[in-house]
């Protein structure tokens, strides 16, 4: 039954219901009904996982997620991670939960995986990560394309929260399932293909203010271009490694 699974369930459904978030669903159909299946996810929004296993609830499955280590500090996330299968990754040791969502899969169990790894402040798709790939190669399951668009405008990198009841509609749609091919970087191209489909016609339908901060460049938005997106990430991961190598010399002291 997994009651704290449950309760996530009811109470974020009541929470999209209260804050007025309309979620439009399409390609539901693709998320099978049983066995095991890597869920490939964009990601432009702290809330892209939310929709995601909307979606999949509305398919009586549940998705189990791999999510940064570092949520792990805080007590009551913890809590939850314990307590509904999520897989948390280390980025600097990752091997340990790759064998954890291979043996989900096997179990007949849907993992969420963001390709990317990390938010696109472009709010294009980033450059795919080979995980995605190689646990569905090597654990004999499909490879499932989903996108989520319009969680952005919520919460994102480099902007405030957008909370509250603001009826910000968020659409999900699920493309078919991709094989996963002996080779890695076929089923990655084959996975990014159906993923950009995908958005690209998500988008196509999504109305698109000019220069809205959430809207990408080729569409007249004022979003970061990849290029300048690339740059910003690096100055990020530059400046964690500072702060990391300090408060290493300070508790060497």
């Amino acid at each position: 039954m997994e009651p704290v699974f449950r309760t996530l369930e009811i109470a974020v459904s009541g929470a999209t219901k209260a804050i007025g978030t309309r979620i439009t669903y399409y390609g539901l159909e693709n998320i099978p009904e049983r066995g095991g299946a890597v869920i490939a996810i964009n990601h432009t929004s702290y809330l892209d996982w939310f929709p995601s296993a909307l979606a999949a609830y509305q398919r009586h499955r549940r998705m189990r997620f791999m999510i940064k280590s570092e949520m792990q500090d805080i007590k009551v996330v913890n809590f939850l991670i314990k307590h509904s299968g999520t897989i948390p990754v280390d980025r600097n040791a990752g091997g340990d939960a790759y064998a954890v969502a291979v043996e989900r899969l096997r179990a007949g169990e849907i993992v969420g995986v963001y390709p990317e790894a990390t938010i696109s402040r472009s709010f294009e798709l980033k450059e795919f990560k080979s995980g995605a790939a190689r646990m569905a190669r090597e654990a004999n399951v499909k490879i499932v394309p989903m996108i989520v668009w319009g969680a952005q405008r919520i919460w994102t990198k480099d902007h405030p929260r957008n909370l509250g009841r603001k009826k910000i509609p968020v659409t999900v749609a699920v493309g078919p399932p991709v094989d996963a091919v002996e080779s890695i970087y076929e089923t990655s191209a084959a996975m990014r293909e159906a993923m950009n489909t995908l958005l690209l016609r998500v988008q196509q339908e999504y109305p698109h203010p000019e220069g809205a901060y959430w809207v990408p460049r080729r569409l007249g938005g004022s979003a970061p271009t990849v290029d300048e997106a690339k740059l910003l990430e690096a100055a990020e991961i530059a400046e964690r490694a500072r702060r990391r190598a300090e408060r290493d010399a300070k508790s060497r002291r």
